[in-house]
């Protein structure tokens, strides 16, 4: 099992749960058993474009040392 693989296995279930209470903030409750395909660009994007915040947020406030 390489690097990437092993990192693969710790990240992508905690990116799933936040994408899930970040989808759950914005009004789409059951985001991970819905279809996609029915909700608009800007509802995806809104997801996405709010988990990329948080994680900056995030990234932010470990090097400010808070």
């Amino acid at each position: 099992m390489t690097l990437q693989d092993k990192m693969n296995k710790s990240y992508k279930p905690a990116l799933k749960n936040m994408k899930t209470e970040v989808a759950s903030e914005l009004g789409l409750s059951n985001y991970d058993s819905m279809d996609k395909g029915n909700l608009t660009a800007r509802q995806n994007g809104y997801v996405g474009g709010y988990m990329t915040k948080k994680l900056v947020d995030m990234a932010e406030q470990q090097l400010s040392g808070k």
